[in-house]
């Protein structure tokens, strides 16, 4: 599977647990990455697209995080490399999570869901 099937394995579950977990949805994709015509990027670039920022938020608060991030990567398949995150991803998610945010590297759209389930939560339930 690629991210994106990834990524949309991930918002496919969280259309349906949202009886359950009604915040996701709030849940939405940054549409940052991708290979663009140049004319596109640079339109994007313009509007404030920035790289590096992650490919998922929730912007609900728990746990005394402002909200959660994940940078989602496809994981470790026969014949490929898993997916890992680059400089800026990985400065993004630091100044993220110094601001007050969760954010997190999740290899796999099952490991982004229990990061998701275990954010929403409450700690007593867990």
């Amino acid at each position: 599977m690629s991210e994106h099937s990834h990524q949309v394995a991930l918002f496919d579950w969280a259309d349906r647990a949202k009886g359950k977990h009604p915040e996701l949805s709030m849940m939405f994709a940054i549409p940052n990455g991708g290979q663009r015509h140049p004319a596109v990027a640079k339109k994007l670039k313009a509007e404030g697209v920035k790289r590096g920022v992650p490919d998922v938020c929730l912007p609900v608060s728990r746990h005394g995080f402002h909200g959660l991030y994940i940078e989602l990567k496809r994981p470790k398949e026969p014949g490929k490399q898993a997916g890992k995150a680059t400089k800026p991803q990985i400065q993004w998610m630091q100044d993220l999570n110094d601001a007050g945010y969760l954010a997190v590297l999740c290899v796999g759209w099952d490991a982004a869901k229990t990061t998701i389930i275990g954010y929403l939560t409450p700690p007593d339930d867990l």
